[in-house]
């Protein structure tokens, strides 16, 4: 056990990416729904920054969906095409992963924006956070899409994270902060006393959102 809990990954995360307060432009502070969302709540009050959702949905191979072969976003479509031809991912594969990624993607615009916009990240640094990182599939798309929404610089911020897992410059994100990478890496909740599932509700009390 490294973390006591979400709120106690999220102060030292924060304090780990407190050097870079004024040298991010901008910065806006993107939660993955839904464990990332309150360790990005703390980072976001420590900059002084904008919180938000980053919503995002992987498109996992058909036979392993644990490798993305793209992603989609609000208005936002990420697709691997020479991943897709070298797996031999056909149109109708890829069409139905599609499908119901975007409709579980509608669902969480529904829970977590009840019409409000995305907060705009043309300039910015995008500062994506997650609970953790196991194969950082679903953070890479994220960062893929922050990048496809205009964000000038991608920051991925996590506690815990594997020793060998690294960032693709340019195509997963331009920085990576991360408290602790142990051996022995097996899943995310090792790392931490409680793991308790993030639920609807708390993310939206962190987005200022009314109760249900």
């Amino acid at each position: 056990m490294i973390f006591v809990d979400r709120l106690d990954a999220g102060r030292r995360l924060a304090a780990a990416c407190s050097t870079y307060r004024n040298e991010w432009p901008n910065p806006v502070v993107l939660g993955i729904p839904r464990g990332g969302v309150p360790v990005a709540a703390v980072i976001a009050d420590a900059l002084d920054a904008p919180l938000d959702v980053i919503l995002v949905r992987k498109l996992g191979l058909p036979r392993n969906e644990e490798v993305a072969m793209g992603a989609i976003g609000e208005g936002v479509r990420v697709v691997d095409d020479g991943l897709v031809r070298v797996m031999g991912v056909t149109d109708e594969q890829l069409a139905r992963v599609e499908e119901r990624e975007q409709a579980e993607l509608e669902r969480r615009v529904r829970r977590y924006r009840e019409g409000r916009h995305p907060v705009d990240l043309n300039g910015a640094t995008a500062v994506v956070v997650d609970d953790g990182l196991a194969t950082g599939a679903t953070a890479r798309a994220a960062c893929a899409v922050a990048r496809a929404q205009g964000a000038a610089s991608v920051v991925l911020a996590v506690p815990v994270a594997p020793p060998d897992w690294e960032p693709q410059p340019g195509e997963d994100a331009d920085s990576f902060v991360c408290v602790a990478r142990p051996s022995g890496f097996f899943a995310i909740g090792q790392w931490y006393r409680d793991f308790t599932q993030t639920t609807d509700a708390e993310v939206r009390r962190l987005l200022g959102l009314p109760s249900e």
